[in-house]
């Protein structure tokens, strides 16, 4: 059984699952008009799963779900997964995330007790890590963080790590992640806890950073629009495939330890500024410079590819991205923008304040080292996945209703 099927990632792992010979069900909310789920239809298995009609936040209708799906291995996914979102809309994500977790769990407990459970934490669990005693000081200056470093960098993160989450969103995941260690330990429930850090691909949700960038740029290459407009460009992340993580949620099923958590991720970091490149690239424009619209910073060649050597790892990363862990340069909203030139012209990225979140992680980089013992690994570079997500929306019919 999958929560959250007619989700991004769900219906994924629903195909994935099908095409390995599961008997898949999945947990779908009612909805008034009827309408199919479009992720469901998308993946063309909308005759293949059996859907049960059911709501996390409704522990009568989990009950009910299982009695007739009687599933032996469920993957809960369903979630209000939009960060941003969770400061405006704190006590839906706070019901959805935590209170249906405790619902789902105690459905477990009395309907299905020997059912091994995949929780989909997040990496931004650990939301605030420091990289030095500078940062560490400048910022706790102003807001204490708890617990402290007891080590600098905390970089690459590991499952050890301390969890400092500075969103509603990442609350919720850590009550969630707890509670399933708890069940275990308390009732002895077969769960296990995955923090899987950020994965895209096809499909994404408009409200996340690399469909948006996929999906403006798609407009440019049509001719629709001249500019791209972002938050903030300096964030990095480690970025996967979904088709990797849902890969790592079957392994977790099949050979993770009952109460233990699992990282997974690709074990690289990119800035934001370096998806916007790379995605310009995508497009066919050769990347000459960049400068800030305001003020003196600039970039040569800033998509080339170069080797970073950070937190004893080497990834690949572009030389924005290195300018920017180097500290060497830094983009604000006082930037107000930026100028990509390209051999097509010049390209305005804007700066939108209204997509600042009121505290943001400023860097995810994940050490999956306790995953890949068990065989996890990830198969597709950045530009592999931003080309997939341009592609997506280089079809008509995925642009119109999609919102920016």
């Amino acid at each position: 059984m999958i929560t959250g099927i007619s989700g991004f990632v769900g219906s994924y792992l629903a195909k994935d699952l099908l095409k390995r010979g599961a008997d898949v069900w999945g947990l779908l909310r009612f909805r008034a008009d009827r309408v199919f789920p479009r992720n469901l239809s998308d993946k063309a298995i909308s005759g293949e799963v059996k859907l049960v009609e059911g709501d996390i936040a409704d522990l009568y209708s989990l009950l009910s779900a299982f009695d007739r799906a009687r599933p032996e291995f469920i993957f809960h996914l369903a979630a209000q997964s939009f960060v941003h979102r969770s400061f405006t809309f704190t006590m839906e994500t706070a019901q959805i995330n935590s209170m249906g977790t405790a619902n789902l769990l105690e459905a477990v407990r009395m309907k299905a007790p020997e059912a091994r459970v995949v929780f989909a934490g997040s990496s931004e669990e650990y939301g605030m890590v420091f990289l030095n005693q500078e940062q560490y000081d400048r910022l706790s200056a102003k807001r204490n963080y708890f617990p402290p470093p007891a080590k600098f960098p905390e970089l690459p993160i590991n499952e050890s790590n301390p969890l400092r989450p500075i969103s509603p969103y990442a609350v919720s995941k850590v009550h969630g992640d707890f509670l399933m260690r708890q069940y275990h330990i308390s009732y002895g429930l077969n769960t296990v806890v995955s923090r899987a850090f950020n994965h895209e691909g096809a499909g994404r949700g408009g409200h996340f950073v690399t469909s948006q960038v996929a999906k403006q740029v798609a407009q440019m290459v049509e001719g629709e629009v001249d500019r791209i407009v972002v938050g903030n460009i300096s964030a990095f992340r480690d970025w996967s495939h979904v088709s990797d993580i849902i890969r790592g949620y079957e392994l977790l099923a099949e050979k993770g330890k009952a109460g233990e958590v699992y990282n997974q991720g690709s074990e690289r970091t990119n800035s934001v500024l370096g998806l916007v490149l790379l995605a310009i690239n995508e497009a066919g424009y050769v990347i000459k410079s960049l400068r800030a619209t305001k003020g003196d910073k600039e970039i040569e060649s800033p998509a080339d590819t170069v080797t970073a050597k950070a937190f004893g790892r080497e990834f690949p990363v572009t030389r924005a991205d290195q300018a920017l862990l180097d500290g060497k340069v830094d983009f604000t909203l006082d930037d107000q923008g930026l100028v990509i030139a390209t051999d097509k012209g010049d390209v305005p990225v804007l700066f939108d304040q209204a997509r600042f979140r009121p505290s943001d992680v400023p860097i995810l980089f994940c050490d999956a080292t306790k995953a890949r013992s068990l065989g996890f690994a990830t198969t597709h570079s950045i530009p592999e996945i931003i080309r997939d997500q341009i592609n997506y929306f280089l079809s008509p019919e995925n642009l119109e209703g999609f919102m920016v």
